[in-house]
């Protein structure tokens, strides 16, 4: 194996989960989850291989790139982008009781509406901050924007999704 296939086997091994979890939670699919993740890696090759393994930020580029493949997706699919939360395991101990997980799978569904109605932007930087724990200035690097936008645009988002989590509440 050449040095630049090690190179970008520890950059697969470092971002493959994180990427499949961005995209399923953009796309709500398994199949295509996995569809578009190898296609991100893919692309990540072909260009790792043009440019001699010399990707400034390894993560930044393929969060890009799997931004813009789910954008693909839904365009060709001609659907709207939906984050989604059915399918993910409540995260429970065992001394939960079945009341206790009926409130938590409500409160679930009551988050996936009130994402579902946020712009595009918003959606990925909450994702990206609170789900993937990635730093405002990973994000700017993602999205190529300044850092301060990048605060002001996760802060309107979070304003936004606590309205919106409170119209479903009172519905």
């Amino acid at each position: 194996m050449n040095n630049l296939s090690e190179q970008f086997e520890g950059i697969y091994d470092k971002y493959i989960s994180k990427i499949y979890r961005f995209v399923y939670l953009k796309v709500n699919s398994q199949e295509i989850a996995e569809d578009i993740t190898s296609k991100v890696f893919m692309k990540g090759w072909e260009a790792f291989q043009r440019n001699n393994g010399s990707i400034e930020n390894a993560g930044a580029f393929l969060y890009r790139i799997a931004r813009n493949a789910v954008i693909d997706h839904y365009r060709e699919k001609d659907k709207n982008k939906t984050v989604s939360v059915d399918n993910v395991p409540l995260l429970a101990d065992n001394g939960t009781n079945l009341q206790d997980l009926a409130i938590i799978d409500s409160e679930l569904k009551a988050v996936k509406t009130a994402i579902q109605s946020l712009k595009k932007d918003y959606q990925d930087i909450i994702i990206w901050h609170y789900l993937e724990g990635m730093k405002v200035a990973e994000i700017a690097g993602i999205l190529d924007k300044p850092q301060g936008t990048v605060r002001v645009m996760l802060h309107r988002g979070l304003q936004t999704l606590k309205k919106e989590l409170s119209q479903v509440q009172e519905v």
